[in-house]
């Protein structure tokens, strides 16, 4: 899917065209091979640098070749496994061609550049291509935050329930909250690479208020690397100790069920002996069956009275 867009001179605001005009923003969501064909014609750009962020393991980092500059940083998403949601990041590619288009590419629609589409977020001008960068940059690190923050939060309500009641659904949603913590930790860590070599390196032509943007936004991300660690620490503590408290159940219930296949045992072992073919004592005693009975009722009380005692019930 190809949309373009530019932001009105009079109107300041952004307004999706239909030409590939100089100060264009063209964003490509999922594009087809005759799309990519179609952008790389009308702006003179090669296909490499189209279809590096469609690949999903695409690592972040920064690229540039002649007069284009090409930004691949990894954004947080969220996707739906069965009636679960799966916290999981993709790579977002924002190239700069020469000093006339800018373009972004990813797999699939994202809230990062959905929120610029939308109009959620305000300053943005299509031909200020450097700006653009480094708002996006800002916007996917406090996007991260507030993942984070939901992540947190679902962790708890799933730390309640277990407190209730052991169950399997809880737990694999605590794992799989696990493993998104480490995506979003190894990712945010990948993106801040990216920041510090902007800042550093002079890729793009940095004006002083694009220098506190980024700084803003390497602030931003470094918070949420901290918080991402912090969660994951926690969760990891949790986890531990669910699993001791689950080995120490089931200790529990075996050591209950020893005791009750002991206690079991003792009028099936007395049961066994009267049972037998041979000449036995009470044989002819008219009163032998319940005299027996209560006799492995009485043992059996008494072993199970001590077990007791040694907290084995």
């Amino acid at each position: 899917m190809i949309k373009i867009y530019n932001t009105n001179e009079d109107t300041k605001k952004l307004e999706e065209v239909k030409e590939y005009k100089k100060g264009a923003w063209i964003s490509l969501v999922s594009p087809s091979e005759e799309e990519i064909q179609e952008v790389c014609n009308a702006i003179d750009l090669e296909e490499e640098f189209l279809r590096y962020p469609l690949d999903y393991e695409e690592k972040a980092r920064i690229d540039k070749e002649d007069e284009n500059v090409l930004f691949i940083i990894d954004v947080p998403i969220i996707e739906m496994d069965k009636d679960n949601k799966v916290y999981t990041t993709m790579p977002l590619g924002m190239i700069v061609v020469r000093d006339d288009y800018f373009v972004t590419v990813s797999l699939k629609q994202n809230r990062v550049i959905s929120n610029f589409e939308n109009g959620v977020i305000k300053g943005l001008y299509t031909f200020k291509k450097t700006r653009f960068i480094l708002q996006i940059l800002y916007s996917n690190a406090s996007l991260y935050l507030n993942l984070l923050k939901q992540i947190n939060r679902e962790t708890e309500i799933a730390e309640n329930v277990l407190q209730r009641s052991m169950k399997n659904k809880e737990l694999i949603k605590l794992l799989s909250m696990e493993k998104s913590l480490v995506y979003f930790t190894t990712s945010l860590k990948s993106n801040e690479a990216v920041m510090e070599r902007t800042l550093r390196g002079r890729i793009v032509k940095l004006y002083d208020e694009d220098e506190d943007i980024l700084e803003d936004a390497i602030v931003e991300n470094k918070q949420a690397i901290e918080m991402g660690k912090i969660y994951s620490d926690i969760l990891n503590s949790t986890m531990d100790a669910y699993a001791s408290i689950i080995s120490n159940n089931l200790n529990t219930v075996m050591k209950k069920l020893t005791s009750v296949t002991i206690v079991l045992s003792i009028p099936t072992m007395i049961g066994s002996f009267w049972g037998m073919n041979i000449a036995l004592p009470l044989t002819s005693n008219p009163f032998a069956f319940p005299m027996i009975i209560l006799f492995a009722v009485f043992i059996s009380f008494l072993l199970a009275l001590w077990l007791k005692r040694k907290g084995m019930f």
